[in-house]
């Protein structure tokens, strides 16, 4: 089931984004992404509506908008390929008439899952964080 984020749900959220952020970019270190735990608990969370997939009383993925960006979509590792992330896309394109979000062009699997979506590739530019490319991608549903 997909619900609203509450605070108690903070620990697995960043679990979860950690796992997924080492495995998926695996062309970043990962104490980049270890790094980025604490911003991600006080700053972006709190500052997003998110929402979480929960099965069995258990956080397995989560969705973040910051007005229509997707700044997060993320499931654990071991429950992806489950169709969780395609539920938690259609949740968010339920929020928004129109969505945008960034991509490591190098995470194939990631931005193929978009295109399959109904997302767009806008442009390609550098990430400031991790001097990596990435592609801006849009939809209207």
């Amino acid at each position: 089931m997909i619900r609203k984020y509450t605070s108690t749900d903070i620990n697995p959220v960043l679990d979860i984004w950690l796992q997924a952020s080492v495995k998926a970019h695996d062309f970043v270190a990962a104490e980049f992404w270890e790094s980025q735990v604490t911003s991600m608990r006080d700053i972006y969370i709190p500052a997003s509506k998110t929402y979480v997939f929960e099965n069995e009383s258990k956080v397995i993925g989560f969705y973040s908008l910051y007005e229509n960006l997707l700044a997060a979509n993320f499931v654990s590792p071991e429950h992806q390929g489950e169709g969780i992330g395609k539920q938690l896309m259609a949740h968010a394109k339920e929020q928004f008439s129109a969505l945008t979000l960034n991509v490591y062009k190098d995470n194939e699997a990631t931005y193929r899952f978009y295109l399959s979506q109904g997302f767009k590739i806008d442009n390609e530019h550098i990430c400031e964080h991790t001097g990596c490319a990435e592609y801006a991608m849009s939809m209207n549903t």
